[in-house]
């Protein structure tokens, strides 16, 4: 059904798996991993906390998709996840690692015990963003634990299915900057439609050398019934979605 190196399609009212291709595959989970952070930033966070933004925002790899934060910045972690979940921007995931773990290093830890507290146990994360890592990994399995996790949260849910979002935060001298960002995911922009009987609530995309082309998705049928899809590399962004299509028909099939 699908070329790509795994995939998952699972259940949540039954708590089963209705579609299964290599889902214990370890993979490069690339922004994916965002969700993870997600989690860990709203276990132990509260989404009125302000973040000020330290000095690391440069020491991200070249051509790293970021939303321009800068030292000296303020912003709400709310913001910071709004800008994290629908623009993907790493310099968010960064600064919201910083101030929930103390660094990248100490959140990677932290993500990583909640991994294992949630039984994703056949993962692990060294950042908060996915940028290439050696021993960076999840599975397509995995992935399906995390997102249900997340969506235990309103501010996950109410993420993932916005289509863009606009907000204004101060720099270091108490300056207005503006922040407007658009969704990637190509059901929520109007480009791509969803299978009949099947409506895609929202989700979380990626790209980069070492994952391939990724999806994850809240998607219901016409009853209400609500299902995680999972892409893991995918070979051409071209044929994404029509992978997704092909795995949301088996919810209604």
């Amino acid at each position: 059904m699908t070329d790509a190196t795994s995939a998952g399609l699972f259940d949540l009212n039954s708590r089963t798996v209705l579609y299964a291709k290599n889902i214990h595959e370890r993979l490069a989970p690339a922004s994916l991993t965002k969700l993870m952070t997600a989690v860990v930033a709203l276990k132990y966070g509260n989404p009125n906390d302000v973040i000020t933004v330290s000095s690391n925002m440069g020491n991200l790899e070249s051509g790293a998709v970021v939303c321009g934060l800068a030292e000296g910045d303020q912003l709400t972690l709310n913001q910071a996840l709004h800008a994290l979940l629908i623009k993907s921007a790493n310099d968010a995931a960064v600064a919201i690692a910083e101030h929930i773990g103390g660094s990248v290093e100490g959140f990677a830890d932290m993500m990583n015990e909640e991994a294992q507290a949630i039984g994703a146990t056949n993962s692990h994360f060294v950042n908060p963003h996915g940028l290439n890592a050696e021993n960076h990994y999840v599975t397509a399995y995995d992935m399906y634990l995390i997102f249900n996790e997340a969506l235990k949260y309103d501010t996950v849910n109410e993420i993932i299915s916005m289509t863009s979002y606009d907000t204004v935060y101060t720099d270091k001298n108490g300056n207005e900057k503006t922040l407007s960002v658009k969704n990637t995911n190509q059901y929520l922009a109007g480009n791509v439609a969803a299978p009949d009987r099947v409506t895609v609530i929202g989700g979380k995309t990626c790209t980069t050398s070492a994952a391939g082309n990724c999806l994850i998705l809240l998607a219901r049928d016409t009853s209400g019934n609500p299902y995680i899809a999972v892409i893991l590399k995918s070979a051409e962004r071209g044929i994404l979605y029509t992978e997704m299509n092909a795995l949301l028909k088996q919810a209604t099939s």
